[in-house]
């Protein structure tokens, strides 16, 4: 050690202890010129778990007497006091003093734990001025500290981690540290019970998966009991003989505090629904997507025979007159329109006040309580495949789309929840149709970088060389939008320009890519291509097997866009009696062809997609939770 480092060693507590009786001081002289001029908080303060010191006088220690109590400390109790000090400034609701003097303390303490206790108080303190990204920075320092000194994660930091991630919109995440605090809290409640019931009600069916892949404390028992809820809740004998048959298999759970109030809950006697108008372009252009809708809601026709269907042609329709052709049919509910333009001239009528189920999304948002909207945005399955494949742990994904704007749709939402989730955007390589998509993905792979370094090494060299072209080794995922011929092109492009040198890099997908229309002869092409869809257009135990070979024969030729078409409407005449149920109850679910379908609080109803792959030159379901 030179005698310059030797020198700086030896005052180092020198200006250590400088800076803690600062520090005492500072704090000292705020606190005592805000006691008679701070405003009581009337938000939720979080039970803290600290030792606290004993009590003076039969009064209750508070912030200010700890701060007193550290000036005639040595430095190493000092440091201790003032760390529990800013503990208690957060009980004290006094947040903008518990930030700064766990910020300056942190920096003198050479305790992890100390400074993991004083994270988690800066953490509390942001996330009540409403800094939330820097809250959740703290707590990933506190999660650090955790990591590198084997502490075990306090109550506090869960209950933390949930309430930022719910303000960051990550709803798995916060429930999944929601559950820890649970698990660990000595103050839990019935409602806390019931909260926990709620959150998990209002998740997605793929949502509940990707909970369930992080194990959190009793959480086959919630499993269970959503799954009952989705599949059964609406009807209420079913449902409580699952209930039963739940209450024997986890008797010690903690939600057996709601089971009765499950069991009680009346749904609203709701009208019987026999009249239903149906609104579909008949004629016309879009006249082939109409018949395609019609026939898919005969098709479920055929299994529930007690309603009467008069069907409309919308190209046809004045929609003046809409309102008293509704009345004259005495029509009970409403299904459609189908188009766009069609749902919002429908939504101008203000007269119109019968429960309806919209088939496409209008530009307006401005709907009554009963106008409900199946939603089939591809953005849907975007933020599903990125939220899915965030757990998978790539760190450098690449997404590749056509430029057409519902693909820059997919590969935006795509992008936008991956950044959410993983603090960062993914790159993204829009490519043409034709030589150039090859060009770009050359290009984004650094093959073209790689045989120039070829070529002019050859040339250097002056002699033969045999050479492999190398891909850039920083991608490990690819997430391709595009249509099943582009998908076509580009997936054994991509397999081809992956180095041998190099793992093979894994392609994920949106539904655009699959086609039940693919010619056997070159599925081998597309092996191990991953892709979301829904179950009426991939073999699996959802997918109504006997009805989807029974369309096959019927109608060999039609498109898979038009296949879709025909599984919603299908599901939307089942969704008539279902949606008073999924309206009064959050985790009633609907298991149709389209997807497992859940109604959000803003009337949407949004799907659950399967997940296929290619694979030993067949299609086939694969389980990715």
């Amino acid at each position: 050690m030179s005698q310059t480092n030797f020198l700086l060693s030896n005052k180092r507590p020198f200006y250590r202890i400088t800076a803690l009786c600062f520090v005492v001081l500072i704090t000292s002289t705020l606190m005592t010129s805000c006691s008679t001029s701070q405003k009581s908080s009337t938000q939720k303060v979080t039970e803290v778990q600290v030792n606290k010191p004993s009590a003076t006088s039969g009064n209750a220690i508070t912030a200010q007497q700890l701060l007193l109590s550290a000036q005639s400390q040595d430095s190493q109790a000092a440091i201790a006091t003032l760390t529990q000090a800013s503990e208690f400034l957060i009980l004290e609701e006094n947040y903008n003093h518990a930030l700064w003097l766990s910020q300056q303390v942190a920096q003198l303490s050479e305790s992890e734990d100390q400074k993991y206790r004083l994270a988690l108080v800066s953490a509390h303190s942001l996330l009540k001025i409403n800094e939330v990204e820097l809250s959740f920075q703290q707590l990933e320092i506190a999660d650090q500290y955790s990591v590198n000194s084997n502490i075990a994660h306090q109550e506090e930091y869960y209950y933390l981690f949930s309430e930022v991630q719910q303000s960051r919109a990550l709803k798995i995440s916060s429930l999944n540290a929601k559950l820890h605090w649970f698990a660990l809290s000595q103050k839990t409640s019935t409602d806390d019970i019931h909260q926990i019931w709620q959150n998990l009600s209002l998740l997605s069916t793929w949502q509940v998966g990707q909970l369930a892949d992080l194990s959190p404390p009793y959480f086959k028992g919630w499993q269970q009991l959503l799954t009952y809820a989705h599949k059964f809740g609406g009807d209420k004998n079913r449902f409580n003989r699952y209930l039963t048959q739940w209450q024997r298999n986890f008797s010690s759970h903690p939600a057996q505090a709601i089971i009765e109030t499950l069991r009680t809950s009346e749904l609203e006697a709701k009208q019987f629904i026999e009249n239903i108008a149906i609104i579909l372009p008949l004629s016309g252009n879009q006249a082939k997507a109409g018949k395609v809708a019609q026939q898919g809601i005969l098709a479920a026709y055929s299994n529930i025979p007690d309603k009467n269907l008069t069907f409309i042609d919308a190209d046809t329709l004045d929609w003046t007159m809409l309102n008293e052709q509704l009345i004259q049919s005495d029509s009970h509910f409403v299904i459609g329109p189908l188009l766009k333009a069609n749902v919002d001239k429908y939504l101008s009528l203000p007269e119109i006040v019968l429960p309806s189920l919209l088939l496409n999304t209008p530009e307006k948002a401005q709907r009554n309580n009963s106008q409900v909207i199946l939603s089939m945005l591809p953005e849907d399955e975007a933020i599903q495949a990125a939220t899915t494949l965030s757990r998978k742990n790539y760190l450098s994904p690449v997404v590749l789309s056509h430029k057409d704007t519902a693909s820059k749709r997919i590969a935006q939402a795509f992008t936008k929840q991956w950044q959410l989730i993983n603090g960062y955007t993914p790159e993204v390589v829009y490519f043409d149709k034709g030589k150039k998509m090859q060009q770009q993905l050359k290009a984004s792979l650094d093959v073209d970088s790689s045989q120039a370094r070829i070529t002019d090494l050859k040339i250097r060299l002056l002699q033969s060389l045999k050479t492999e072209s190398r891909n850039r080794r920083d991608i490990d995922m690819f997430y391709l939008v595009g249509s099943p011929a582009e998908t076509r092109l580009l997936k054994p492009y991509i397999d081809v320009n992956t180095s041998p040198f190099a793992t093979i890099i894994p392609v994920y997908a949106s539904s655009r890519s699959h086609s039940t229309k693919q010619d056997p002869s070159i599925l081998s092409d597309l092996r191990n291509l991953v892709f979301t869809e829904m179950p009426w257009l991939l073999n699996s135990q959802q997918q109504n097997t006997q009805l989807a070979n029974l369309s096959k024969s019927l109608w060999p030729s039609r498109s898979d866009s038009l296949q879709r078409i025909f599984a919603m409407g299908y599901d939307s005449l089942y969704l008539v009696d279902k949606l008073p149920s999924m309206q009064q109850r959050p985790y009633v679910r609907h298991y149709g062809q389209t997807g497992i379908l859940k109604l959000n609080d803003n009337n949407i109803l949004t799907r659950s997609l399967l997940w296929g792959i290619y694979q030993k030159g067949k299609v086939s379901e694969i389980a990715m939770d």
